[in-house]
């Protein structure tokens, strides 16, 4: 069968449009490889787990922030003999055979970010036990980077099992890389104030284009916090989905508990419907993804410009408009 000229010629023109977008996406992706700015993570909990007294006071010197005043020595001392503490490590050390890959992925992250943000400074990466404190599982500072290694042990690890399933499902290795772009996106981003549900959808929606620039090799759901299912169903169910926010008239509701119901993590999102089980939670960052998404595709803008736009200014440009 021969297709009609005027379709031929469609199929070669977005064929080329594909190659040529794929080819400049590769370059820019050797010229940010290309930086000088690969990182180095200080395997504190290994360090200080392994120590004899005269190492610990030397790593006392190097880590002074990770010693706190308040706490003898001696107290400190006899955590490193802690049973909880022993089988951590044991947990750790099997996981975490070998961290080079780890490394390289921040590395990769860490040129992503400078890239895009050349005031970027590196800091010093540096892994922990935190006891299990998945709230917390990094924790960043203009200087310093504390990744809370035993929060990434596996979703079926033993440690997680008194967990409900929408926590543990992020407690893998391949969520450090994305955990720390979350952090950085919200201190580029910077919104502190979000007054209506618009400018949280925005404010999240933000977040979720630099993960989508910062993290090219992650999979789709892994950025979001999703199994490959929960995405699945979030995509099927788009229109719906926004439908319910339209019809409600959310987005310019000033209701706390929206966040709790559309934002956080969390079982399901809550519509007070009978499907509200079969839902992923957070598909308010879903549909604040895709707007966000949507206005870069359609406005020729800088990626800094964007950032400071505020949310009615993207929603209103975005052209956003689920199809069944």
């Amino acid at each position: 069968m021969i297709l009609p000229v005027r379709h031929s010629y469609s199929l070669v023109l977005l064929a080329f449009i594909g190659v040529s977008s794929c080819n400049q996406n590769s370059e820019l992706e050797k010229e940010i490889n290309r930086l000088n700015f690969n990182v180095n993570v200080e395997r504190f909990d290994k360090l200080f787990m392994e120590s004899n007294e005269d190492e610990f006071y030397s790593y006392k010197n190097d880590f002074p922030f990770l010693f706190p005043n308040n706490i003898p020595d001696s107290i400190l001392l006899q955590r490193k003999d802690d049973s909880i503490q022993k089988l951590i490590k044991s947990s750790v050390d099997s996981v975490f055979l070998d961290f080079s890959s780890i490394e390289d992925d921040l590395s990769s992250l860490f040129k992503h970010i400078k890239y895009y943000n050349p005031s970027l400074k590196k800091p010093r990466l540096i892994t922990v036990f935190s006891d299990v404190d998945y709230r917390n599982k990094v924790i960043v500072t203009d200087t310093i980077v504390l990744i809370g290694i035993d929060n990434y042990l596996g979703a079926e690890h033993v440690f997680y099992r008194s967990f409900y399933q929408h926590i543990r499902k992020n407690l893998k290795k391949n969520q450090i890389v994305v955990d720390l772009a979350d952090k950085y996106a919200s201190k580029m981003i910077n919104q502190p104030v979000r007054e209506i549900f618009l400018d949280e959808l925005i404010y999240q929606g933000k977040k979720m284009y630099l993960k989508d620039l910062w993290l090219p090799k992650s999979e789709e759901h892994s950025k979001i916090g999703y199994t490959a299912d929960e995405l699945n169903w979030a995509e099927d169910n788009e229109f719906y989905i926004w439908q319910y926010f339209i019809e409600n008239e959310l987005l310019y509701e000033n209701n706390s508990k929206l966040y709790d119901r559309f934002i956080a993590r969390g079982p399901f999102s809550r519509f007070n419907l009978q499907l509200d089980s079969e839902s992923p939670s957070s598909l308010g960052i879903y549909i604040g993804w895709k707007i966000v998404k949507s206005f870069m595709k359609n406005n020729d803008i800088k990626l800094v410009n964007m950032l400071q736009a505020d949310s009615q200014y993207i929603f209103k440009n975005a052209k956003f408009k689920p199809t069944k």
